[in-house]
């Protein structure tokens, strides 16, 4: 697991797991617990996983956050 931090200085732990030809990646924030997944390509750059996982994170904590924060 790697920690990393988001475009808005969020503290974002990693977790990538492959599975035959799939990777499944989960973004975990680490100050409210919310967890998200996706699945790609088990041979796409790493850094492409993280950031796609991350943004979805994003949009996720904004959704949740509701229309005030937009």
């Amino acid at each position: 697991m790697a920690t990393l931090r988001s475009s808005g200085g969020r503290e974002v732990l990693i977790e990538i797991v492959t599975m035959g030809a799939y990777a499944k990646v989960t973004a975990i924030d680490s100050a409210t617990g919310t967890e998200v997944s996706i699945t790609a390509p088990s041979n796409a750059p790493r850094a492409s996983l993280e950031s796609a996982a991350i943004s979805k994170l994003e949009f996720v904590l904004k959704k949740k956050a509701g229309p005030q924060s937009r």
